[in-house]
């Protein structure tokens, strides 16, 4: 009997751009990843529903602690819906609920009715969603038959435009920050407009700092694997990359030795107020700091990585 080869993991640091395929969860695309890469530690910033696709941003190692800070930033997506029908979770994936007539609506109509959903708005997140309530998801609350209400919060939508429509399917461009769902847009926009309306494709663009990023698909991995690791490890970006928005502050040797332990620094004169990366002076990524006006630095991440 043939057994099952087992995975030899390894200590690995850094950022994949996985081009998630649709029908897998964003944590089924991260293990599959972390097994080709046989990463010992990996997480995802910014989960995408099964039917989503596009930019999935995966963490190994070192980098699993900048997951939290992709997940606070803004993202951009490609999103179809469909016009008419309600469903249960607000995409394509759910029970109908209700159809209705789609009434005559004109570019000024719907320009209208986008307008009401940019900016600061309050938004109810989908039954069907990751959300907990009591320790306990939504979506489990809402398969066993429970009657959930979930409550609005304050989300932000920088762009909302429309850029196709196909007789009742609109193609919106959603740019937002986070915690926003798409699918609430479309479900609200539906309602906005009367008719009701559900998600029916989602594609990620980007999400920052990675604004224009070099995505790799499963399948390219999965051949590149085949290669051998100089051509897997090719897509393996540096933890730095995830901070490539921030200014970068180099350290002297006896600043670089006291933010490794942990102890606070103070900087004279002052390179930047907020947020930045600090280095050592061979350019290893030694922390995500945050710096105020007198130069004290505060450690918001610090990160343990063998010299560049």
């Amino acid at each position: 009997m043939n057994r099952p080869v087992r995975i030899r993991w390894r200590d690995l640091h850094g950022i994949v751009l996985l081009d998630k395929p649709i029908g897998l969860s964003s944590n089924q695309a991260l293990q599959a990843v972390r097994r080709l890469l046989r990463a010992a530690k990996g997480g995802h910033a910014g989960a995408l529903d099964p039917m989503a696709t596009g930019l999935l941003p995966l963490c190994f190692g070192e980098a699993t602690k900048l997951a939290g800070s992709l997940l606070g930033s803004r993202k951009a997506y490609v999103a179809d819906c469909r016009l008419g029908i309600t469903t249960d979770t607000a995409d394509s994936e759910g029970a109908i609920v209700q159809q209705r007539p789609v009434p005559v609506l004109d570019e000024a109509a719907i320009e209208t009715a986008l307008a009401r959903l940019r900016g600061r708005i309050a938004q109810v997140p989908p039954v069907y969603s990751a959300l907990k309530q009591g320790g306990e998801r939504l979506y489990v609350k809402a398969r066993r038959g429970e009657a959930v209400e979930v409550p609005p919060r304050e989300v932000e939508v920088h762009r909302l435009d429309l850029l196709a429509r196909d007789g009742d399917t609109l193609q919106l461009l959603v740019e937002c920050g986070s915690g926003t769902y798409v699918r609430s847009l479309a479900r609200d926009l539906g309602e906005d407009l009367g008719c009701g309306a559900h998600l029916t494709a989602l594609r990620r663009l980007w999400v920052e700092p990675f604004r224009e990023p070099r995505m790799v698909t499963l399948d390219e991995l999965r051949r590149a694997a085949e290669q051998g690791d100089e051509a897997l490890l090719a897509w393996l970006l540096p933890v730095s990359a995830g901070l490539s928005d921030l200014p970068t502050v180099q350290l002297d040797g006896p600043q670089s030795l006291a933010i490794s332990r942990g102890q606070p620094i103070q900087l004279s004169p002052v390179p930047v107020v907020g947020r930045c990366a600090a280095s050592a002076s061979d350019g290893t990524l030694l922390a995500l700091l945050e710096l105020d006006a007198d130069g004290r630095a505060r450690i918001l991440r610090g990160f343990n990585l063998p010299p560049d």
